[in-house]
């Protein structure tokens, strides 16, 4: 996985499917774009993940340097940051589609 702008942050907040209490249970949650590519949100900030995602939006950390190994376990298209995801598509559970 190649492209992410060097002053990328080095750490991210990403969405997850369920709450766990051990970071390596968790699951990335991905999402669909209209052009059917597989994309993930990730946050620069718990604040902003919150803000964006809700306060009961499961998350896991991450160090950007380590996006490589969620890529590994289930290849994406696209990444984008600090995304808003209107409330009426807030649902943890299933893919949703990104406009």
């Amino acid at each position: 996985m190649t492209g992410l702008p060097r002053d990328y942050p080095p750490f991210l907040y990403i969405p997850c499917v369920e709450h766990v209490t051990d970071g390596a249970h968790a699951r990335a949650q991905y999402r669909t774009t209209n052009d059917g590519r597989a994309a993930v949100l990730v946050y620069s900030a718990l604040d902003r993940l919150h803000a964006c995602c809700g306060d009961d939006q499961p998350w896991f950390g991450l160090p950007t340097h380590e996006l490589q190994r969620l890529y590994d376990v289930r290849p994406f298209d696209v990444v984008y940051t600090d995304v808003y995801v209107p409330q009426e598509r807030r649902a943890p559970q299933s893919a949703e589609r990104v406009r």
